[in-house]
């Protein structure tokens, strides 16, 4: 694994990659000196939307985003920011889930356009 120091212009790239994409979201204030920031209303729930749409622009600017898609496992948001993002990118998305998974996740991640594949009872066994 190729180990990379996070600095300012890193965080600039980022910014600019998903910038117009993602949606800026309220921060409000919680108690003396904590602020929210409240997610929930990005896209796909999560925060988990700046990170996939990150990864897959800074991938397609590299000439490294496979025609083939991306494929991850996961318990839900993470599954569901990576099939948004690929959705975005015209690239296939595959996302391994346990086959207990909330059905309403599932539609989601279908609703995307990804290829679901229900495997095991549990996160390990998807990501197996």
């Amino acid at each position: 694994m190729v180990e990379q120091q996070l600095d300012y212009a890193a965080v600039r790239a980022a910014a600019d990659r998903i910038a117009g994409s993602v949606r800026p979201v309220a921060v409000v204030p919680a108690a003396e000196g904590l602020w929210f920031a409240l997610e929930y209303l990005q896209h796909t729930g999560s925060f988990k939307a700046r990170g996939a749409r990150n990864f897959l622009a800074a991938h397609r600017d590299a000439g490294t985003l496979p025609d083939a898609g991306v494929t991850i496992a996961s318990g839900g948001n993470a599954g569901l920011a990576c099939a948004w993002a690929a959705r975005a990118q015209s690239v296939p998305a595959t996302v391994f889930l346990p086959a207990n998974a909330p059905r309403v996740k599932v539609e989601r991640l279908r609703g995307y356009g990804a290829d679901v594949r229900l495997v095991g009872e549990r996160y390990a066994e998807a990501l197996a």
